[in-house]
């Protein structure tokens, strides 16, 4: 990151009023500011609260297109970042940003870490989160790959299809809890087993509000839903909690065409010869012509 001239001049001078604010901002839009100095500062719109115990002075930095990394250490508190939140996953790839500040004069600062929230580990009264910078996009691929299923988000631009179409998102509560993966909701009449299965929840009450959970199981009985997720709720789940159920769709293109009549805007290669037949060799009793392998010729 540039440095400013009145920065330099600070740090040139031998200055002991630096310190240090994080600045969070999660996918919902809420922010969160923390300081290790020994009172608030406000700088930007945003207050950077002093207490937090929050601290991240271990960051590594490198020129190039190499991934910086760092740590942060922070205390679990009521004004800071909390165990239930954590939980619930409401922090994951929360933008971060690091600034060292002159806290004598706010303006005089400098912005030396920007990324995203990692992987966090939770102890009894505090938590350690690993910090991953703008360049971990890097290491991300690009590019389609050629796989049987569609590689489209049911509902997005390239999907086209609308989930305003009445039955394809239903509003239910939950009715029971078996366990963090299994609970019952109202039943939707509309919609046969399996109609939201690989959809998802996405909770609008409760503890888990906001929290977006895949379904892996779907079951319609007379008076309730049978649903099972692929992964525990990390909050608690009580009955009376409220989600969206959207209908799934398994990428298959037999899917696309019989469930939502979208075949023209299917996204995969149902149709690629898979790895066994690059391995495979001709046989007397069989067509080896070289020709197309679709409807098994």
């Amino acid at each position: 990151m540039a440095v400013s001239s009145d920065f330099q001049a600070l740090l040139d001078g031998g200055a002991t009023t630096i310190c240090r604010c994080w600045q969070l901002v999660r996918q919902d839009g809420k922010t969160f500011g923390f300081t290790d100095h020994d009172r608030d500062l406000d700088f930007g719109g945003q207050v950077y609260l002093a207490g937090s115990g929050m601290d991240a002075s271990a960051l590594e930095s490198s020129t190039g297109l190499s991934v910086d990394n760092g740590q942060a250490v922070g205390a679990l508190s009521a004004v800071g970042l909390q165990d239930s939140d954590i939980m619930a996953g409401r922090f994951d790839r929360a933008e971060v940003m690091q600034w060292l500040v002159n806290w004598d004069d706010v303006s005089v600062r400098t912005l030396v870490f920007r990324g995203t929230l990692g992987e966090i580990r939770r102890g009894s009264s505090a938590f350690e989160v690993e910090l991953r910078s703008l360049a971990e996009s890097l290491n991300q691929p690009l590019g389609r790959a050629y796989v049987p299923g569609c590689d489209a988000t049911l509902g997005d631009s390239r999907c086209t299809v609308d989930l305003e179409v009445a039955g394809r998102v239903e509003t239910v509560s939950v009715l029971d809890v078996s366990n963090k993966r299994r609970l019952l909701v109202d039943p939707v009449v509309s919609a046969d087993s399996g109609w939201f299965s690989s959809g998802h929840m996405r909770w609008i009450s409760g503890a888990n509000a906001g929290v977006i959970s895949i379904v892996k199981v779907d079951i319609a009985e007379d008076k309730f839903r049978d649903i099972e997720l692929w992964e525990e709720l990390r909050a608690p789940v009580e009955v009376g909690d409220r989600a969206e159920l959207v209908v799934g769709c398994d990428k298959r293109s037999a899917t696309c065409a019989e469930k939502f009549s979208n075949l023209l805007n299917f996204r995969g290669f149902p149709t690629i010869p898979g790895d066994d037949w690059a391995s495979d060799f001709p046989r007397a009793n069989e067509v080896n012509d070289g020709g197309s392998l679709v409807n098994g010729h």
